[in-house]
């Protein structure tokens, strides 16, 4: 089991998917699952920080990723859960602790039904939802590089996006539900001019030395 966690931009959805594809086991993207509840919440026309009615509607609905796509139900979302609509109102969902707690039952069931071993990407997996994974890491990258990147991916301004990672950052940091931090005991990579190919090595590189009994660095 390999957590990776980090903040928007830090590069762990595709480093993740790139050590998976490498190890062949499973990846499995959490934040997906809150950008589903999120798109659940919006359609049912409720507020996003509403804490009583929010976990009741994401509770109703089934919540799958099967080959990389996002499912609700049968419905293939993965597309629309990353409207500018959807990420904004998914920090919001992702703070409620009632819906925090059914999504890690779900990440963890998802896991075990899939052989029990994968590599797993958010922003609590590390200290919450597989706090005993056999690696963590974590990744981050200066704020400009993180901008820069999230940016190409939507076609927008670096500095608005800058703006809109520092406001999640503080609202996922700051929460009382898991908030983001890295484990105690999780390795620091600073990914600012890393390619994501690189990253994947540094990793790789890690889970050997782990397997090899050596006791790895807490940063690299």
């Amino acid at each position: 089991m390999i957590a990776v966690d980090g903040p928007g931009g830090s590069g762990k959805s595709t480093v993740s998917r790139l050590l998976g594809s490498r190890l062949g086991i499973p990846h499995l993207d959490t934040g997906a699952f809150y950008r589903a509840a999120a798109l659940v919440v919006l359609r049912a026309g409720v507020d996003p920080g509403d804490q009583e009615m929010v976990p009741s509607v994401v509770d109703a609905a089934e919540y799958r990723q099967v080959e990389g796509r996002t499912l609700i139900g049968e419905e293939d979302v993965s597309d629309e859960i990353r409207t500018e609509a959807v990420t904004a109102a998914s920090s919001l969902v992702a703070a409620n602790q009632q819906v925090r707690a059914g999504m890690v039952d779900r990440q963890r069931a998802w896991v075990a039904s899939n052989g029990g071993s994968a590599v797993v990407e958010g922003r609590d997996i590390g200290t919450v939802v597989f706090p005993d994974a056999s690696l963590k890491v974590w990744l981050d990258a200066s704020p400009e590089e993180r901008a820069r990147r999230r940016a190409v991916e939507a076609g927008a301004e670096a500095s608005l996006v800058e703006q809109s990672l520092a406001e999640r950052d503080h609202r996922d940091s700051t929460r009382e539900a898991s908030p983001l931090r890295p484990a105690d005991d999780a390795v620091l990579i600073d990914t600012t001019g890393m390619t994501a190919e690189e990253t994947a090595d540094l990793i790789l590189a890690l889970l050997e030395e782990e397997q090899a009994g050596v006791e790895v660095e807490p940063s690299r």
